[in-house]
C-alpha cells in the first residue's frame, strides 16, 4: 500500500514539472524549440513587389527642342538675271509717216525719210507698225519679268517720231542696249527668217556685232526658224546715230504668208519676245 502511494506521488511530480519547464536547447536558452523548417526568411533583396503599371513599364520618352533652320531671305531682286539693266525698245514705224528728210549718220550728207509705215502682211493685211508693236510690248512684259527698266519709243500707234529722235531718246537715257523691232519683206514670198542687223561704221559697231552674235543663235534656236545671220552696214539712222550698243532685229518675213501669219500670232509673238530675252539675258550674265 505505501509502495503504491510513493509510485503514485512520483508520477503526479513528473507530470507537474513537465507542465511548468519548456524543453530547453543544449546552451541554457531558455526560448522555446520551434523546427526550423517552418520558418521561411526572404532576403531583403528578394522582396516581393507589386508588378509594374504600364506607365512605369513605358521608357521615358526624352523631350528634345526641336530643330529649327532659320529662314534665309533671299531678295527677289536677287534672283532676277536682269536686275539692274536697262534696255530700250523701239518698236519700228508708225501710224504716218514722214517723208521729211533727215541726216543717215552723225556728219554724214546722205538723207533718209524720217520715217515710214513699213511693209504689210500677204496673208493678214495687218501693218508692219501694228506687229512690231505687238511684239515689243510682249517683249517689254518678259524683259520687266526679269528685272530690267525698259524704255519704249512709242506703246501707241499715231506717234511722229523720227528715226534719228527715237535713237537720240535712247542715248540720252543711257540704255545698256537698245533693240529696234521690226518684220521684213521681200519679193520673193518664199524668204522666211530672222535677221539681225548692227551700224559698221557708227556709235558702238564692235560691241553690237558682239551682242547680237550672242542673241542671234539663241533666238533662232528657241524660235525654231531660219537663222539669216548677222549683217553690218551703215543704212539704217536707227544704228548710226546710237550712243549705246544697238541691233535692230528682223523677227521675219511678212511678204511670206505662212511667217506672217505667224509674226500676227499671239502665242508666237510672246516666243519671239522669249528668245530675244534668253539672249539678252546671256549678253548681261
Amino acid at each position: 500500500m505505501k509502495r503504491t502511494s510513493m509510485a503514485a506521488m512520483l508520477l503526479i511530480t513528473l507530470l507537474l514539472t513537465s507542465c511548468a519547464s519548456p524543453m530547453t536547447r543544449e546552451g541554457g536558452s531558455s526560448e522555446a524549440i520551434i523546427p526550423e523548417h517552418t520558418i521561411e526568411t526572404t532576403p531583403e533583396t528578394d522582396a516581393v513587389t507589386e508588378p509594374p503599371t504600364e506607365a512605369e513599364a513605358t521608357p521615358p520618352v526624352l523631350q528634345t527642342e526641336p530643330t529649327t533652320v532659320p529662314e534665309t531671305e533671299v531678295p527677289t531682286e536677287a534672283i532676277k538675271k536682269l536686275s539692274g539693266v536697262k534696255i530700250g525698245i523701239d518698236p519700228g514705224h508708225q501710224l504716218h509717216g514722214n517723208n521729211e528728210q533727215e541726216a543717215i549718220a552723225p556728219g554724214s550728207s546722205q538723207t533718209k525719210n524720217k520715217n515710214l509705215c513699213g511693209t504689210m502682211g500677204t496673208a493678214t493685211g495687218i501693218p508692219e507698225y501694228v506687229t512690231d508693236l505687238e511684239i515689243s510690248m510682249a517683249l517689254k512684259e518678259q524683259l520687266e519679268a526679269e528685272g530690267a527698266t525698259v524704255y519704249m519709243t512709242r506703246e501707241t500707234h499715231d506717234v511722229s517720231i523720227s528715226n534719228q529722235e527715237r535713237t537720240k531718246m535712247m542715248n540720252e537715257l543711257g540704255v545698256d542696249l537698245l533693240l529696234r523691232i521690226h518684220c521684213d519683206a521681200s519679193d520673193n514670198s518664199g524668204t522666211t527668217g530672222i535677221g539681225l542687223f548692227v551700224s559698221k561704221s557708227y556709235g558702238l559697231p564692235e560691241q553690237s556685232y558682239q551682242y547680237a552674235q550672242i542673241i542671234q543663235p539663241i533666238l533662232c534656236e528657241t524660235v525654231v526658224v531660219n537663222n539669216r545671220g548677222i549683217v553690218s552696214n551703215d543704212n539704217y539712222t536707227g544704228q548710226n546715230w546710237a550712243e549705246v550698243p544697238c541691233i535692230m532685229i528682223e523677227c521675219g518675213f511678212m511678204t511670206n504668208p505662212e511667217e506672217d501669219r505667224l509674226l500676227n500670232d499671239p502665242t508666237y509673238q510672246k516666243k519671239l519676245a522669249e528668245g530675244i530675252v534668253l539672249g539678252v539675258e546671256a549678253c548681261f550674265k
